[in-house]
């Protein structure tokens, strides 16, 4: 067992860890209850978005998803190098809409700092705006563009992530239905709901919404909880005005795929581990999205799906060894911004992994920051 770690979890997480760490030498098994990337993964929209899903000041949950942005060029060719696979990888930038003269200042600000973090953005307005999305409506008065960002086809990379695992010598036992953590003491011993071992040195607990079922077993709180987000996704005929960044405003986003989809998100709500689409979840992203994109009016999404979430108590994920249990580590409550996070994720794990030195900001993705449960 020389040199061997579990990976607790198939999502874009732990399948990127477990890649990582697989290129590093590491002996990996990865275990997934279900299929990888059955969960938030497979039904995420794949936005790489960190200027516009974070737009109220440069914290460290920001320059984490900075760094993931920037590490994105590379991790992509390298998966798709090793995967011998191809996905949709989009380099278009973004459009945070305005539709008030009032909102402007805020605009302004948020220009400001993020200038000051890699942001080659600009405040656009009458003609320059249409001209750069001319499906706009007419009532959006301006737009922040962010040209650095970009977005990716989620469960194609998702699929190539797992050859590219595969290829690289990574162990995959899926479909295990249940496993339990049963020790880490002197040595890792992870069981699945058949009654199979599976032994390592260390484990890393990528389990998305579902960490927080080791809260019992570790003494921790790990207050990560599932968050439904509903999806709609329209047919985009080539007829009609192509969208050609992804736009954001208030109340959800909207982004084009190459494969002829307009993809509508999100509406989120707090339903346990309930991924069943609602009515009332559709209809508003339905009342908001022809206000952003007037072709929408009268149109019917094709497609409406859910996926969970996994947000922390304090919105950041947890990253990290644990003090009290120094085999177990944690990359796990990446809420919305798993897949944007996966690269950075994955670096930072394989540093914990190997004992190597992290950035100061790492205190604060901590797994153990919420404390021990009181016995």
């Amino acid at each position: 067992m020389n040199n061997s770690l579990i990976v607790m979890g198939g999502g874009i997480i732990g399948l990127s860890c477990a890649l990582e760490l697989r290129r590093r030498g590491t002996v990996v098994t990865l275990l997934e209850t279900g299929a990888c990337g059955g969960q938030a993964s497979g039904a995420a929209a794949g936005m790489l978005a960190p200027y516009s899903e974070n737009p109220e000041a440069p914290d460290e949950f920001f320059m984490l998803c900075r760094e993931s942005l920037e590490l994105y060029p590379s991790w992509q060719r390298l998966v798709r190098g090793m995967s011998g696979m191809e996905f949709e990888y989009t380099e278009c930038g973004s459009l945070y809409a305005a539709y008030h003269e009032a909102d402007l200042l805020a605009l302004e600000s948020r220009l400001d700092w993020q200038r000051q973090h890699g942001s080659s953005g600009a405040i656009l307005r009458g003609a320059e705006l249409r001209s750069m999305e001319p499906g706009l409506s007419s009532e959006v008065k301006a737009a922040l563009w962010t040209p650095e960002e970009s977005h990716i086809y989620a469960p194609d990379f998702v699929a190539a992530l797992r050859e590219a695992c595969l290829r690289s010598g990574v162990i995959i036992h899926d479909e295990l239905g249940a496993l339990e953590l049963a020790a880490w003491e002197p040595r890792v011993e992870v069981r699945s709901r058949g009654g199979e071992v599976f032994a390592a040195e260390q484990v890393l607990v990528c389990t998305g919404a579902w960490a927080g079922e080791l809260s019992d077993r570790l003494g921790l709180r790990i207050p990560v909880q599932p968050i439904r987000g509903q999806i709609c996704a329209y047919t985009w005929a080539e007829e009609q005005t192509p969208l050609r960044h992804m736009v954001f405003g208030s109340q959800g986003y909207l982004v084009q795929k190459a494969n002829g989809t307009l993809v509508c998100g999100a509406s989120e709500d707090v339903a346990g581990f309930d991924t069943s689409v609602t009515e009332r979840g559709i209809q508003r992203l339905l009342r908001w999205n022809k206000n952003m994109l007037p072709e929408l009016g009268g149109k019917e999404p094709f497609h409406r799906w859910a996926g969970l979430r996994p947000a922390t108590l304090d919105g950041r994920p947890l990253i990290g060894r644990l003090e009290r249990a120094e085999r177990v580590l944690f990359a796990a409550g990446h809420y919305r911004n798993g897949i944007l996070l996966s690269p950075v994720t994955a670096k930072v794990a394989a540093d914990c992994v190997e004992g190597r030195p992290l950035p100061g900001w790492q205190q604060a993705f901590r797994p153990d920051r919420f404390g021990a449960i009181a016995r």
